[in-house]
């Protein structure tokens, strides 16, 4: 039996233009000139620099002050054009159904470039040092190609040949794959094409030349890996009836090895992202003082050209088809450069108020440096000071740093939740993190204190924490368990 209901749902659902101005708050400073070099290039209606008929400087930073009053025009333009008599809805410029990216004189220049040798290509230009057969060769690629960014050659032999044999027309067996295996095993970075840890750390040692320290640390990765790696040195000092400085001095020697060769391979080429501050705190005259970084506020206007030229499509008596398509594409992108300047002063206000609003909820932190005065603060603490909502103060705290007189911070770290002390206060997790790093730093690493302890200590410090809180802040700060902290 079929019934009707009616039902009344609330809901809300965001613009496009409201989306837009979230990703332009949620970028960064470097992400937000590229997207604005992007804006400048798609719309030649947006241009940079003061109006020729602005008549006053402005500060850089002040939020308050009408610094776009140049694209008020383009406000007036639909009460001075009947763009209705030009267009109508059925129609679809050209404009709209092609793209031209290029000009007339865009010439085909190739600039030379050096490009860094990749990690595989580097490993199969030493394959050129073997005197390898076409099969073997191609078997040797097949294997390079199979390593993985770390330096690991993952899959197992069986699987290769399958691989191989399925894809690229090679038919072996996994005696010949396990001989050109450790030929892969010659190549540098040592211990590249290991298949596990262990084979990866036993690839380096034998590569060192033999010593007395570095031969007892092959014969414990090949017969005692597991106590190794639990450090149960005790179990070692008995099976090899040997001093602790010995067993400290091989440790010492499997300690240099590096556990992913492939991670290290010219990190000079790799691409290291460039923290640059969006927001500056200073401290002046015992006060606080708060700056957005200046690239975050650039000056736009709507070009003037563009407005002439529909000021002049309107005193024009010709109402062509190409006249109605120049409106068109005219109009929209005046509206999208109006609809742009006024989006970034939107950004500079939301993060300038959210930062202001941070800086002087963590007041004492500022003033001071000291980590343990950071007061817990979550984002309705913030979204409630500034009236905006969550996600957007989410937005700001999220992707964006500030340079303080303690060095650069991203934001989000000063967030944190409530906890009660012994005395009944609420103290940040921040400062509980803070004291439980500096106790496991400052413990005897021959004796490593467990989590329950270390629960007891902090107890006695005021900060009555159950061991799995304990156990939980230690992974956050990616501290291990107490066995595997332990030294010689």
């Amino acid at each position: 039996m079929l019934k009707q209901f009616l039902n009344l749902k609330l809901s809300q659902k965001l613009s496009p233009q409201q989306i837009q101005l979230m990703k332009l708050i949620q970028l960064p400073t470097q992400a937000f000139e590229q997207r604005l070099k992007e804006e400048m290039v798609e719309n030649p209606a947006l241009e940079s620099g003061k109006d020729e008929e602005e008549l006053y400087e402005k500060d850089e930073f002040d939020n308050n002050e009408d610094d776009y009053d140049d694209y008020e025009g383009s406000e007036n333009i639909d009460t001075e054009i009947n763009i209705d008599e030009y267009l109508s809805d059925d129609e679809t410029p050209e404009y709209k159904l092609q793209s031209n990216n290029y000009s007339d004189d865009d010439d085909d220049r190739e600039m030379p470039f050096a490009a860094p040798v990749s990690f595989h290509q580097d490993l199969i230009n030493q394959l050129n040092t073997f005197i390898l057969s076409d099969e073997q060769r191609e078997i040797a690629e097949f294997l390079v190609g199979s390593i993985d960014d770390d330096g690991y050659l993952r899959r197992s032999i069986p699987d290769m040949v399958d691989d191989m044999a399925f894809t690229q027309g090679i038919y072996t067996d996994e005696k010949v794959v396990e001989k050109i295996l450790q030929i892969i095993h010659e190549l540098e970075p040592s211990g590249v094409g290991a298949r596990d840890l262990q084979e990866c750390l036993l690839l380096q040692l034998k590569h060192k030349t033999p010593a007395e320290y570095v031969e007892l640390a092959i014969d414990i990765l090949e017969n005692q890996f597991d106590a190794f790696t639990k450090k149960h040195y005790e179990k070692l000092l008995q099976k090899y009836e040997i001093t602790q400085e010995r067993l400290k001095k091989a440790i010492e020697e499997i300690e240099k090895l590096n556990p992913k060769p492939g991670g290290s391979f010219d990190s000079s080429s790799r691409v290291v992202e460039q923290i640059v501050p969006d927001f500056a705190i200073r401290i002046v005259d015992g006060e606080l003082e708060l700056t957005l970084n200046g690239r975050n506020a650039p000056t736009l206007h709507v070009s003037k050209d563009y407005q002439e030229m529909l000021q002049t499509y309107k005193d024009s008596r010709d109402k062509s088809h190409s006249q109605k398509d120049a409106v068109q594409f005219i109009k929209q992108k005046l509206d999208s450069a109006k609809w742009f300047i006024d989006a970034i002063r939107q950004r500079q206000e939301t993060l300038f108020v959210t930062m202001n609003a941070i800086m002087h909820f963590q007041q004492e932190f500022f003033l001071d440096g000291e980590e343990t005065k950071l007061k817990p603060m979550i984002l309705k603490d913030i979204a409630d000071m500034v009236g905006l909502d969550i996600s957007t103060v989410s937005r700001v705290a999220n992707s964006k740093y500030v340079d303080t007189p303690y060095g650069t911070k991203l934001i989000k770290e000063f967030f944190s939740e409530a906890m009660k002390n012994d005395q009944g206060e609420d103290v940040s997790t921040l400062e509980i993190k803070k004291i439980l790093k500096t106790v496991i730093e400052e413990e005897d690493k021959s004796k490593p204190l467990p989590d329950d302890q270390l629960a007891d200590i902090l107890k006695e410090k005021g900060y009555p924490i159950a061991r799995r809180t304990i156990a939980k802040y230690r992974e956050l700060l990616d501290i291990p368990v107490a066995r595997m902290r332990k030294k010689i």
